[in-house]
């Protein structure tokens, strides 16, 4: 069976960064990662979850919200996927930047946390958002970005 692209980066090579995981026509997908695989520095899931309803309704509501397609978490709870729609890299690496320093300035409840928006909705926690985004911003912007994966 064909492996898929993801599997064939060494992850043992990775560092938080961002990433071009795969191009498919107008639609990139990045490797926003945020900790350090396989090194036991995992997200739990209500800190992959807040920042997965925070970072989302931020992106979606910006002015590239058209161009979004996707933002998730990783099942290895690593990192998050973005899928954006014709944008250059360096547009994509302000935004998300843009979105992490909105997170980090809001006050107010996590969006989507109410049973009606989200089928685990008190697993949410804005604290939890804001201290994998300021460490993910922290990241971004003291390393020099070239969206590749380390060889």
């Amino acid at each position: 069976m064909k492996r898929i692209a993801s599997f064939t980066v060494d992850h043992d090579k990775l560092e938080p960064g961002i990433y071009v995981s795969r191009r498919d026509g107008d639609v990139t997908t990045y490797d926003l990662r945020t900790r350090t695989p396989n090194a036991g520095d995992y997200m739990d899931n209500r800190t992959m979850h807040s920042v997965e309803h925070m970072f989302a309704t931020f992106v979606r509501n910006s002015e590239y919200g058209d161009s979004v397609i996707y933002f998730g978490p990783m099942g290895c709870q690593t990192g998050f996927y973005l899928l954006m729609r014709d944008m250059s890299d360096g547009e994509v690496l302000a935004l998300v930047k843009d979105v992490l320093k909105k997170i980090l300035a809001y006050e107010g409840p996590v969006f989507g946390a109410s049973r009606k928006e989200c089928g685990n909705y008190k697993n949410l926690d804005l604290a939890d958002a804001k201290r994998e985004c300021g460490r993910y911003l922290a990241v971004l912007e003291s390393k020099e970005n070239d969206f590749r994966y380390n060889e």
